[in-house]
């Protein structure tokens, strides 16, 4: 099974993490920690100051940064089925219409997905996100604080269900904070597994889906480029 179920359930970093960041603290999931206490560093204001989308999309990998047997994947069309999350009280009061958003709730974006054919035809999807380090840190730690603090549910996508069980991973010492989790999605006696790993360098956010295999090849060239300075 293809990675794209994913998609299909709004279950990618572009969906989850569409979820409200910046509504209150009534949901349940667990406010984020301040970038200086969860990563030991301070924060800097001079890589803060947030880029525009147009910026962002300079700095997405593109096929050449990631080698032969990479496609870039045609953006697919925004779905509007409804979605309900049973079985995690914390995800389902964010709002699981929301899901399907197609992106977080911050100021500037770029996304690129890519299909890697040599390899069962798997997929790679790379996010940027620009705002200040503030925002950054509390929507992303809210998400996945959320979707980590419930080992095991289940996602309706209009009439598709699918069981999800959920695993909080240590990511890489990078950036000023960091993200990380497997996701297995089970949906007709199949078996998908997704690695998703954030990554925040300043007012920069960077958030790799996929293959685990391939988020740990390409995430480090990911926020290199995604850090650059120009």
């Amino acid at each position: 099974m293809r990675v794209r179920i994913v998609a299909a359930l709004g279950l990618t970093a572009a969906a989850l993490l569409a979820l409200p960041a910046c509504s209150g603290n009534s949901t349940g999931a667990k406010p984020a920690t301040p970038s200086s206490a969860r990563s030991g560093k301070p924060a800097h204001a001079g890589h803060d100051a947030p880029l525009s989308s147009a910026a962002l999309k300079t700095r997405l990998l593109d096929e050449s940064d990631l080698g032969s047997g990479y496609a870039r994947t045609p953006k697919r069309p925004t779905q509007h089925d409804d979605v309900s999350v049973l079985g995690c009280p914390a995800l389902n009061a964010l709002g699981g219409d929301a899901a399907m958003g197609g992106s977080l709730n911050f100021s500037h974006k770029a996304k690129a997905t890519f299909t890697y054919t040599a390899s069962s035809n798997s997929e790679i999807s790379e996010e940027l996100y620009s705002d200040t380090a503030g925002k950054l840190s509390t929507g992303t730690g809210r998400i996945f604080d959320a979707m980590t603090g419930c080992p095991q549910y289940q996602v309706l996508v209009g009439s598709t269900k699918a069981d999800v069980t959920t695993q909080k991973m240590i990511a890489p010492q990078l950036g000023d904070e960091r993200w990380s989790q497997l996701l297995t999605f089970s949906s007709d006696g199949r078996d998908t597994v997704v690695k998703q790993t954030a990554i925040r360098n300043g007012g920069v956010l960077v958030i790799v889906s996929g293959s685990p295999a391939l988020v740990d090849q390409h995430l480090d060239e990911a926020l290199a480029k995604a850090a650059a300075t120009r």
